[in-house]
């Protein structure tokens, strides 16, 4: 088999598929093939005792234990530090392992954290933990900026936020966020599990660390779990003072992810599978095209459910009437393919969902089927009805997470049940 000119190949820019599905038999693969194996072995043994010295040490990248990483491992983040055109990644067994590794390794007790207060629900009882650390936490409107730069104080070491904010959209300016960290050395973490880097550059606009959940529309098939953290590089570490000396003795770029690397996924052990690497891989090929499937059919039952003379409201960054419109147009190749809807006070929610029969209930979000959920009374429900209220969550409010059925026989199902009820 002839040799593949790898360099010559990524010298040029390719499109976003492209790049994706030849990703991994540009890393080198043995035999010509186009997926990187599932390794299996926990273990990795070496002929000089000095060659595993300098694993441990940071001279070497080869492997140690798999807890750490593996070849399969290390292939799946070669193909996200490209795609987020980041400086490195690490993957985790699950995004929100992603995204408390993160904070643990990189704040400690006396800190400051600002967060969105429209964050994901798991995120929002985190926050509970990492209070009880002693780590100062702030829970704010973070389509202000007004509201941003009271926020900030001079022990404030991280801003995090959500791109598209789960269930009620709001959509959070990363340019705008990038700007008012950046005098303060405030390291700025965003979640773009809503918006791939299909969909939103989060490099370009300012991102200094990107934390996603893999389970969602990366995998998209509903079967495997996964996290990750891309460091984008536009940090400078040597700001940053929580970094250990242990790991300053390299390349200032790969300070930070050294030591979530060494002090999260080592020491707190959510290590991604090599047969979940494999699922993830294989599922993603078809992200481009899935996104441009659900984004387009979410773009048209918003618009149907905005007429619908049973629907209160509708909450989608597509729509001219959300407050957030033009800021999703400027940062998103499509906004996203999640909505969320208040039904007329007179129709139950939950009655609502039992008459569906092709949506799905189901608590996932980004797969390739379409999923509705009561919002308030099930991932919600633990921060209470105060804190609902605060992120804008009524207590009848369904969130929709579009898939790439057909749009007409969404429309037809959602129909059929409005007037059941």
């Amino acid at each position: 088999m002839a040799d593949i000119d790898t360099k010559s190949i990524m010298n040029k820019e390719k499109g976003f598929t492209t790049q994706l599905v030849h990703s991994e038999r540009l890393q080198n693969l043995e035999s010509g093939a186009i997926h990187q194996p599932a390794h299996h072995s926990v273990l990795f043994a070496y002929d000089k005792a000095e060659d595993l010295v300098d694993v441990f040490q940071g001279r070497s990248k080869n492997h140690s234990y798999a807890r750490q990483s593996t070849p399969s491992v290390n292939v799946l983040q070669n193909t996200l530090t490209q795609l987020e055109k980041g400086h490195s990644s690490l993957v985790f067994a699950t995004g929100m392992a992603a995204l408390t590794t993160t904070m643990l390794t990189l704040l400690k007790a006396g800190d400051h954290v600002i967060f969105s207060q429209f964050i994901f629900g798991n995120t929002n009882s985190f926050t509970q933990t990492l209070s009880q650390y002693g780590i100062e936490v702030d829970c704010i409107d973070i389509t202000s900026c007004t509201d941003i730069k009271q926020a900030i104080k001079s022990n404030t070491r991280m801003l995090f936020c959500e791109t598209i904010a789960n269930p009620v959209t709001q959509v959070a300016d990363i340019k705008a966020m990038k700007d008012l960290c950046q005098p303060h050395n405030i390291v700025l973490v965003v979640d773009n599990t809503m918006t791939p880097s299909y969909l939103f550059n989060a490099q370009a606009h300012g991102a200094d660390l990107i934390v996603t959940s893999l389970t969602k529309y990366f995998g998209g098939h509903g079967n495997v779990l996964g996290g990750a953290v891309v460091d984008t590089g536009n940090y400078d570490w040597q700001n940053y003072p929580n970094i250990l000396d242990t790991y300053k003795n390299n390349d200032p770029k790969t300070w930070a992810i050294t030591q979530i690397k060494k002090k999260g996924l080592r020491d707190m052990g959510a290590s991604l599978s090599s047969d979940s690497v494999h699922l993830l891989s294989v599922g993603s090929e078809t992200l481009a095209m899935r996104l441009d499937k659900s984004c387009s059919t979410a773009h048209k039952l918003a618009e149907f459910l905005q007429q619908h003379e049973k629907i209160n409201r509708v909450y989608y960054p597509g729509l001219k009437s959300h407050p957030q419109y033009q800021i999703a147009r400027q940062q998103f190749k499509y906004p996203g393919a999640i909505l969320s809807f208040d039904l007329v006070d007179s129709i139950d929610c939950l009655a609502f969902i039992n008459q569906l029969k092709v949506i799905l209930c189901s608590t996932h979000l980004g797969d390739n089927r379409t999923l509705a959920i009561p919002v308030a009374p099930t991932i919600y429900y633990e921060m209470g009805l105060a804190r609902r209220q605060k992120m804008g969550i009524k207590e009848g409010m369904i969130r929709l997470s579009v898939g790439i059925e057909d749009g007409e026989d969404l429309i037809e199902d959602i129909s059929q049940a409005l007037d059941k009820c």
